[in-house]
């Protein structure tokens, strides 16, 4: 029998997952907290259509993870806590890795404390598959060595730690959920499939690329939304413990660049750009899932093959007005 809910708080609420993972909830009826980040405009990111007229099961707020008193208050009569706020970007994190130390770990730090002192009765912090590096075997599973191998996979390594550390130090009920490379309608313009989509609906046939061997193993944004529902409704067997999403398939920059020209029908060809790539050390190479124990803990699977995600995908992306200005990759 699933665990009930509650009420149910998200954090990241505005982003690319976390929206979707909102209007998840809201469509099952649960009761939603949906944090965004504050901004001076009161905009609530990806979420801005349902947060204009919220239904009567979802409130909105406006807030910063990296403040202890606001997520103190936020957290207070919440059940469930599902953590997505972070600094996602990789490149930006060489540039700027002091802000990624303030919300990845210390907003998770907050997010922990406040759990422990209401006596959340799940918190589902996310993690990232980037925080394995370049794959040391295959499939990678959760008991792979983590390998920081840029300021940003460093941030979600640590605050993958912190959560741990507060459920063997205090007993707080808190589960890691780690998705391999998540995409889909609303991932930001600057990931790799949604710049491939851009480039090649603004017009380009030459691809402006960094590396194109690194693999990945590409989940859907449904499925890893299905994943964070599954851990939260799971028995408390689940705290303490790590489980991760994937489709056990590997597909290379350059063969996803081939099937979204073929979804697109164009013929592409490819610019490496030195610029565009990671430093030599901090590139990983190579990542593919295997998502054995959360299936056999929770029964998920993903539903959404790659061919039918990038048709998403291109669907979605298709007349947006910004296309031509993000028609080249930008950090």
């Amino acid at each position: 029998m699933a665990r009930d809910l509650g009420n149910v708080l998200v954090t990241g609420a505005d982003g690319f997952i976390g929206s979707h993972l909102v209007e998840r909830l809201v469509e099952r009826g649960e009761k939603v907290t949906a944090l965004c980040l504050y901004n001076s405009n009161g905009h609530h990111g990806w979420l801005e259509p349902i947060a204009n007229a919220p239904p009567k099961n979802l409130r909105v707020a406006l807030g910063d993870v990296r403040d202890p008193f606001f997520v103190d208050d936020l957290v207070r009569g919440h059940d469930t806590v599902l953590h997505l706020a972070a600094l996602i970007a990789i490149p930006y994190s060489y540039d700027a890795p002091e802000s990624y130390v303030a919300t990845n770990i210390n907003g998770t730090l907050n997010v922990a404390k406040a759990c422990l002192t209401h006596g959340t009765k799940r918190l589902v912090h996310t993690s990232t598959s980037e925080v394995y590096g370049t794959a040391r075997f295959v499939p990678i599973t959760e008991s792979h060595p983590l390998q920081p191998q840029s300021p940003y996979s460093a941030t979600k390594i640590a605050a993958d730690m912190v959560v741990e550390s507060f459920y063997r130090s205090f007993g707080l009920p808190a589960v890691t959920l780690r998705p391999f490379n998540t995409y889909g309608p609303r991932q930001s313009l600057r990931a790799v499939l949604p710049t491939i989509a851009a480039q090649l609906l603004a017009g380009r046939t030459s691809l402006l690329l960094g590396n194109l061997t690194p693999t990945r193993d590409f989940n859907f944004v449904s499925d890893t939304v299905e994943a964070f529902l599954a851990i939260a409704e799971a028995d408390d067997s689940v705290h303490g413990d790590v489980f991760q999403t994937g489709t056990g398939v590997e597909v290379s920059v350059r063969d996803a660049a081939l099937a979204i020209a073929k979804e697109i029908g164009v013929e592409v060809t490819f610019e490496v750009e030195a610029d565009r790539q990671r430093p030599a050390l901090s590139e990983v190479e190579r990542l593919l899932s295997d998502a054995t124990k959360l299936r056999r803990k929770t029964g998920w699977s993903p539903k959404v093959d790659f061919a039918a995600g990038v048709a998403a995908l291109v669907a979605w992306l298709r007349g947006r007005s910004d296309l031509a200005r993000a028609a080249t990759y930008q950090k």
